[in-house]
């Protein structure tokens, strides 16, 4: 089974079609998981920063992916609101080595999840500890408690 077959079973994903949002701050590596994601012989080799957003499309053996690569620069954050109601799932991305901005990753997790085209739907969420191989870099589980993950009660989250 393959990353993306894993990805779409814990987020519970049964549709054939799957929209899915990479969202977070910026520089937190969102395009880069999703580069990854993708089938090795589609990989780009230089990973540039988003502006605006980018789509890439992909297929797994029992799904087809459209991810929206949100940039998360604070100037096209509220480029997010707009692809609530089309994603049938979250990927949040954070960079576990930037202690300085986890506040501002947890505003804007915050703001998500309180969105009215979010916060009634059983939307399931992966978060990214991205970057976790820096010296300095927290824990998936220190994120986890920095972001009040336990928290969320109404959606089915993961975080790897």
């Amino acid at each position: 089974m393959g990353l993306l077959d894993k990805l779409s079973q814990w987020l519970g994903l049964r549709k054939k079609e799957v929209n899915v949002l990479c969202l977070g701050l910026d520089n937190s590596g969102k395009t880069t998981i999703i580069n990854q994601l993708k089938p090795v012989n589609t990989q780009a080799q230089d990973v540039v920063p988003t502006i605006g957003f980018n789509i890439e499309k992909f297929k797994t053996s029992s799904l087809s992916f459209t991810v929206f690569d949100m940039s998360g620069q604070s100037r096209y954050r509220n480029l997010w609101e707009h692809y609530y109601k089309q994603s049938h799932a979250i990927i949040f991305v954070v960079d576990s080595g930037d202690k300085l901005r986890m506040v501002v990753a947890k505003e804007e997790l915050d703001t998500l999840l309180n969105h009215q085209d979010i916060r009634s739907r059983r939307m399931p969420v992966l978060f990214f500890a991205n970057k976790i191989d820096l010296r300095d870099a927290m824990s998936s589980v220190k994120v986890s408690q920095l972001l009040c993950l336990e928290s969320i009660k109404d959606k089915p989250w993961h975080i790897w």
